[in-house]
Parts: structure tokens; sequence; C-alpha cells
């Protein structure tokens, strides 16, 4: 059975780390490049690192804060935050990143999926999904950009299997109205992306205990589970986290 990755989200607000609930209320939680390196230590799969406001202000990747982070680790490491051209794409790779997330940006330019895939290969492209609930979607749930501020009108399901049709080799999938909120993850939603797309889905949004995530390994079918609040807080540690899943039946690697 495929081993299920941990991964650990550095959301960063103007070079450092922060954390706000359903993308409201952000607090300051730290130096990114310190808290990187101590997730890296404690055996985390993979870290994902998001400009939160670079789309919204119209800038690119701060690549020094790439660069730096990557010296401090050693395990796939993806950016996301106003990656908006091919050069984007490249100077975040060679900064020292292994994958991008494309949100914002693939939204309003799909072909960047396309052609970051064929220069970069499918492994190196992220969809990066913040959905919400919509009923008046057809899957239920409707899709946003802009760190969450702007309804793009895309049905979620129909959006994602339109990224991987255009080349995205993994998704991303942020559940809006369980960000920040620690009481689990969307597990319907989850499950209804990952049972429709041929690439690995990570599930975000709404992690706060070991058993949120075994439920959305196990009956959300998501290939990584996605946490930030439950170890910047302290309460847990990666290495902690995998011990209980593992307890609850859910492989992971040690």
């Amino acid at each position: 059975m495929l081993k299920k990755r941990i991964i650990v989200c550095l959301d960063v607000k103007d070079g450092r780390t922060t954390k706000g609930v359903k993308f409201q209320n952000n607090i300051d939680i730290g130096d990114p490049v310190e808290m990187a390196a101590e997730y890296y230590r404690q055996g985390v799969d993979e870290l994902v690192f998001y400009d939160i406001i670079a789309s919204a202000r119209g800038r690119g990747p701060i690549l020094d804060l790439i660069s730096r982070v990557a010296q401090q680790v050693f395990i796939p490491f993806c950016v996301g935050g106003g990656i908006g051209t091919i050069q984007d794409i490249r100077s975040t790779i060679l900064a020292g990143a292994e994958k991008v997330s494309l949100n914002s940006q693939a939204v309003k330019n799909p072909g960047l999926i396309t052609e970051g895939a064929r220069i970069f290969g499918n492994q190196c492209i992220v969809l990066g999904m913040d959905v919400r609930k919509d009923p008046t979607k057809p899957s239920g749930y409707g899709t946003t950009i802009n760190g969450g501020r702007l309804d793009t009108g895309l049905d979620a399901l129909e959006w994602a299997k339109k990224g991987v049709s255009l080349g995205a080799g993994e998704i991303v999938l942020n559940s809006m109205d369980a960000d920040g909120t620690k009481e689990g993850y969307d597990i319907e939603l989850t499950r209804m992306i990952a049972e429709n797309v041929s690439v690995p889905v990570i599930a975000s949004g709404g992690g706060g205990t070991p058993q949120h995530m075994a439920d959305v390994l196990k009956e959300g079918k998501a290939d990584a589970a996605l946490i930030a609040t439950m170890v910047h807080s302290g309460k847990y540690t990666v290495g902690g986290i995998k011990k209980d899943l593992d307890k609850l039946g859910v492989p992971v690697r040690f």
C-alpha cells in the first residue's frame, strides 16, 4: 500500500510565517526559514510555502527567501504565490523548489499549466485550489482566487479535471470553509475530487487532530494531508502525528 504523505504548510506574508482562520485575522507566528528547518528535523515528508499576498499585490515570488528555505531542507519543497510566468517558474525552481503551485495565475492563464508541464514536467506543476461550498454549482463547490477574495465562477470539480487535463501533476485542495478551524477536513469534497482525477490529491484546511488526518486519508481518499495550525501551535510534532497515524492504520514514512 502506498505510504501517505504529511505536508506542513507555511503561509508567508511580508517575509514572515502567518496563520489565520478562513483566510482572515492573520497573525505573525515566526521565521519561515527557522520553522522549515525545525519541521525537516521532525521528519516531515514535504513542505509547502505560500506567499499569501503576492498575487493580490501583483508581484512575483520572493526568491531570496525560497533559496534560504531550500538550503535548510532536503525533501520536496513546493512554492506558491505570485508565480505568473514561465520565467517565474524557472526562477523558483532554480532557487531550490521542486514544485510550483499555480492557483490564481492558473485560472487567469490556464496555458501556464500546459507550458509549465511541457518544459519542467507534470511532477513540477501543482494546481492549487481554494474551494468553498456553493449550492449554485453542479458539484456543490465553487473556486476562488486571490487568497479567497475573488469568486471565479468555476465549478470546483470541473476546474480540477480541466487543470489535470492541461498538465497539472498534483492538486492541493484547500477547503476555505474548514481553513484554520481545526474541526476536520471536508471529506466529501476531497473524496469527490480524488475519485475524479488521475493525479494525487492533497487535502488542506481543517486539520486539528491525527484522527482528522486519518479520516481524510482513508475516507477522503487523499494521497497526503496538509497541516499548519496543528504543528505551528506546538501541540503536535510531525513525528508524534506519524506514530498516531500508524496506530490508526494509515501507512506513513518513518
